[in-house]
């Protein structure tokens, strides 16, 4: 037989896009459009529905960028249509393409009811199925005239991501506006070749299935006329009857389907807009659960479930129901589907309370899964905390972005530094928005790493980042997949039902110990720096908060301010959102979010101010409130007393200019051109700086990605820099002990002021940048003389060590890291800490000297900021401060002390009293992240601590009040299950903790 198999794989595309397809509807009428702009911001729907609409025409240009544009539709049904099934096609001007990504709308009755929503895949809305003829339709359409911000040229700058600067253009063109008939008939020919054909180009040329197809829909396309496909789609939809029944092999994969809307709580639109996105989206599937009765819809983000909660009750009411049909599956157990690399112990802690009560509050159900499939990248302290907050198991594609690296499982064991496992699962369609292509079906089977061993995966199904959902043709093609020769299998199910199968197949699945890294989206721990500092400083001060509040509550009458530290949480959660805080998102949403921060320090301030004035009391003696986990200057952690001084630092000049700090344990010399040409520890003999180079030296890269400018730093950025060492100023600083360096570069400036405290092994560092460079990278350089194989990066609850060389591709990859409060490398017996108060990324390298002592040189490079052009065509520009310091001579333990220190200043509060700490802990290990009163209201109060030095640990705990009983909770503050109960003394409970164990006490006040 002759090879005609391109030919009639042509035809089929030819045939559907030409005449199938447009015959799904034969006939139509116009509709009456008329349209009423809302001023400003969106309206309430009873105000859009009440608005004085104008006529408008198809083809007219419509919708300032991000405004909001009230239609009403009305028409009329034919009489000739009766019998019929009639839709309303309602085309805003959607390019197909883009689903998510501009315009939308949400559909309405008159009376306010929702019917569902509009995006580019999902134009129609049901008006009758049959119809009777003669029916008045009448419709009302809230539309977003949201821009195009990642367009066919991507990541070009533009001034549409900002309200303030996007200007008043018309966005789109009112394309169809029309009522017609749905042939429902033609609809499902359609499926049928597409799923056939899609198939068929997946399986080899070789395959008598595939021949079989290739003859089953030839015959298909013979019998439609092209002139009348209408009247012969049945006909043709016979010959494919055969081919659509074969079943698929005993052996195939098996695929387990889920509804998805992965929603971008923000990205490339504001919040505000979210809010509605969720709307619309939930609108659609609650619709599709009515009318597809095996259809399975699963949504994640707590956050997003209570925007509908409060801000459409309508909608929300159609959600409960579906929920409590086991068919609207809350997922994940997480208020929004976060960042896991930069968020603090707590906070990430607090993202599984927060969400995980939500849906037991609402719906009684608790999340097994941590549900994160488009994170960047995940940190090795999280599988402790997922457990910790009562799950087990964990989905997420996105390490399927890497690079370099294929990751070697789909199905696995995830380990995280305390040992905790968590199941975990990479759904191998390589994406979060499968919508059930043949190629995506086939890519599922084929990757799959676990064959021979395992058999099920998952794939979230519809269309996400900006919603929208799963659609009716996805679920029709599921429905042929079922159970379809050649093909893997497909069924709906949950995510829990998914899991139960893979882990119940495959329970000796292999282990993956450490982070989990996505080679990709490095640029996210740096770029704007000012959203950053928000989070890191409201971690802290929610810490301080909570631990002042608690203390003075115990105390006094002081009132324990529940409400308000709930709503804050929620807003810093909210804002940990994986394209908020990596600063991914456009400039509306990092401009409100400067806002937001600097708000909620103002409120978090009061209740620290007011907690500690309560319990200092009257009085005109001077207390420094220490709220970091360590004593410090003589004050007890979480006491407040008189300080103690310490000395005193002496300043002379340097030969050859410059100058000298020594407080007696450290030398540290500081040269003409600003830059620290030695840190001598006086106690250890020894130098900090590498020979022949000098450390505080600033460096300036070039910044253009190939791709994705906010997310990406490609490894090419260091082939060239220039070494910022002219000074403008050098001269001795405004404190005792202190020397202020001013440099100008560009049409930037760095101010610094480098302090040796009395009394203390560090160097602080104070930068000011006023940064107005663009596609530039700066890096602060630290040279150290430390042979080191690894280095320690504070993580969630520890740290984490990574190599300090390159020997594969695994290790090379890693050229630009996250850390916490600190970065620490040592040798037996000595080793160097660099501490931060608000920066993520940094790199560290290692080349051996080839004069001198041949020794090793370990450099860590502290990123401090970047200038993307997109999505933000201003990211960064403007002043900016960093607090870094050095500590030579730091073990690991000092590191952990010395990051607290820098992000938990000293508070000064004249009182008539010292302040005894509610909690007290006799071991530097155990480091207390949270010391806060029951959520419930109870009363009790709530310590969580953890090993912090990578050892084993017995310590005392005591509380500084009368104990009646002690629980360990999860983090949800529940008795915790198998949990062994401390030893008790009085006031006192003996811990025996693992390395980096997390634990929560409730401590019931007698």
């Amino acid at each position: 037989m002759h090879d005609d198999r391109s030919l009639v794989e042509a035809r089929l595309r030819r045939v559907l896009d030409e005449r199938v397809r447009p015959a799904v509807y034969p006939e139509s009428v116009p509709l009456d459009v008329s349209v009423w702009h809302a001023p400003g911001e969106p309206v309430p729907v009873a105000e859009g529905l009440a608005g004085e609409p104008e006529p408008i025409r198809v083809g007219a240009r419509w919708g300032a960028p991000w405004g909001t544009s009230w239609f009403r539709v009305a028409g009329t049904v034919p009489e000739a249509w009766a019998g019929r099934t009639v839709e309303a096609i309602l085309d805003l001007g959607f390019d197909e393409n883009m689903p998510g990504f501009q315009c939308e709308g949400l559909v309405y009755r008159p009376d306010g009811s929702p019917v569902k929503g509009l995006n580019p895949r999902n134009q129609w809305v049901r008006v009758g199925a049959p119809v009777a003829g003669g029916e008045q339709v009448l419709l009302h359409i809230e539309a977003a005239s949201n821009p195009v911000i990642l367009d066919y040229h991507p990541f070009l700058p533009t001034r549409l991501g900002d309200k303030d600067t996007a200007g008043s253009e018309p966005q789109y063109t009112l394309t169809r506006m029309d009522l017609a008939v749905f042939d429902e008939t033609v609809w499902q020919l359609v499926v049928d070749l597409e799923v056939l054909g899609e198939l068929m180009a997946e399986l080899p040329v070789e395959s008598g299935r595939r021949w079989d197809i290739l003859r089953a829909v030839e015959r298909a396309l013979d019998t439609i006329d092209l002139q009348d496909v209408n009247s012969t789609a049945a006909a043709a939809r016979s010959h494919l009857t055969e081919v659509l029944a074969a079943p698929a092999a005993p052996s195939a994969h098996r695929i387990s389907a889920v509804g998805h809307a992965h929603i971008d709580s923000a990205w490339l639109w504001p919040l505000r807009e979210t809010v509605r996105k969720v709307a619309r989206t939930t609108s659609n599937m609650t619709a599709l659960l009515e009318d597809e009765p095996d259809f399975v819809f699963a949504m994640s983000q707590a956050q997003q479930w209570a925007w509908v909660k409060e801000h459409r009750p309508e909608v929300w009411a159609r959600v409960k129901k579906a929920v409590a049909d086991g068919r609207f599956v809350p997922a994940g157990g997480m208020w929004v589907e976060s960042d896991t690399n930069m968020p603090g112990s707590e906070a990430m802690a607090r993202q599984f309370v927060h969400g995980k009560r939500f849906f037991l509050d609402e719906f009684g159900v608790e999340n097994d899964e941590a549900w994160l499939p488009d994170t960047f990248g995940f940190a090795a302290g999280l599988p402790q905390i997922i457990k910790a907050a009562g799950a087990t198991r964990l989905l997420t594609q996105k390490i399927s972005w890497s690079q370099v690296n294929k990751f070697p499982h789909h199905t696995f064991r995830w380990e995280g530094i305390d040992g905790t496992r968590i199941f975990t699962h990479f759904p191998p369609v390589d994406t979060y928005n499968c919508s059930m292509k043949g190629s995506e079906v086939a890519h599922a089977a084929a990757n799959f790493k676990d064959k021979g061993v395992a058999r099920h995966s998952l794939a979230p199904t519809g269309w996400g980042d900006g919603g929208g959902g799963t659609t009716r043709e996805m679920v029709a093609k599921a429905a042929r997949l079922r159970d379809l020769e050649g093909s893997a299998t497909v069924v709906w199910e949950t995510p829990r039902e998914f899991f139960d199968k893979a882990e119940a197949e495959y329970p000796d699945a292999p282990v993956w110990v450490g982070e989990l890294y996505l080679e990709l989206h490095r640029a996210t721990l740096t770029s704007q720096a000012r959203t950053k500092q928000g989070n890191r400083r409201s971690e802290h001060l929610l810490r301080e908060a909570e631990l002042w509040a608690a203390t003075a509550a115990v105390r006094s009458a002081f009132p324990y301010p529940y409400e308000e530290l709930d709503r804050i949480w929620k807003t810093v959660l909210l804002h940990q959102f994986h394209d908020i805080l990596p600063g991914s998102s456009i400039a509306w949403v990092h401009r409100e979010a400067r806002a937001t921060y600097a708000r909620l320090a103002g409120e978090l301030d009061a209740i620290i101010d007011g907690a500690q004035r309560a319990l200092a009391g009257e009085g005109t003696i001077p207390l420094v409130f220490n709220a970091a986990p360590h004593s410090r200057d003589g004050i007890q952690a979480g006491g407040a007393a008189t300080p103690v001084s310490e000395g005193r630092t002496a300043l002379t000049p340097r030969g050859g200019g410059g100058y000298v700090l020594d407080n007696g344990l450290l030398r540290v010399e500081i040269d003409a051109d600003g830059l620290v040409v030695s840190a001598y520890d006086i106690a250890a003999d020894r130098e900090t700086v590498a020979p022949g180079r000098a450390a505080n030296l600033l460096q300036l890269h070039p910044d253009f990605p190939n791709m994705w400018d906010a997310w990406d730093v490609d490894e090419f950025y260091r082939n060239t820099v220039t070494d910022l060492t002219d000074a403008d100023e050098v001269t001795p600083g405004e404190g005792d002990g202190s020397v202020r360096i001013v440099r100008s570069f560009g049409a930037s400036r760095v101010t610094q002021v480098l302090t040796l405290a009395p009394g203390e092994r560090r160097l602080d560092l104070d930068t000011e940048v006023d940064w107005h460079e663009t596609e530039k990278f700066l890096k602060l350089a630290f040279p150290l003389d430390v042979h080191a194989e690894r280095y320690a990066s504070e993580t969630q609850f520890g740290h984490h060590y990574r190599p300090t060389h390159t020997n594969t591709s695994w290790e090379a990859a890693k050229f630009e890291a996250c850390n916490h409060r600190f970065v620490h490398l040592e040798e037996p017996g000595w080793g160097v800490a660099l501490v931060n108060d608000s920066t993520y990324g940094h790199d560290v390298t290692r080349t051996v000297r080839t004069e001198g002592d041949r020794g090793t040189t370990t450099t860590v490079r502290v990123s401090l900021l970047r200038a993307p052009r997109f999505p933000d065509p201003e990211t960064d520009q403007g002043v900016h401060r960093f607090r870094h310091a050095l500590v030579p001579g730091a073990v690991v333990g000092d590191a952990v002390r010395e990051g607290w220190r820098i992000n938990q200043p000293r508070r000064q509060v004249s009182g008539g009293q010292a302040v005894v700490p509610l909690v007290t802990v006799d071991r530097d290990a155990v480091v207390v992240t949270a010391v806060k009163l029951a959520d419930d209201g109870s009363g009790d109060v709530v310590v969580r601590c953890h090993e912090a030095h990578g050892g084993r640990v017995r310590a005392t705990l005591t509380a500084g009040f009368e104990v009646a009983g002690v629980t360990v909770t999860d983090l949800l503050e529940r008795p915790l299950a198998g949990a062994a109960t401390p030893e008790v003394d009085g006031d006192a409970l003996t811990l025996r903790l693992r390395p980096f164990e997390l634990v929560t006490l409730r401590l019931t006040r007698a």
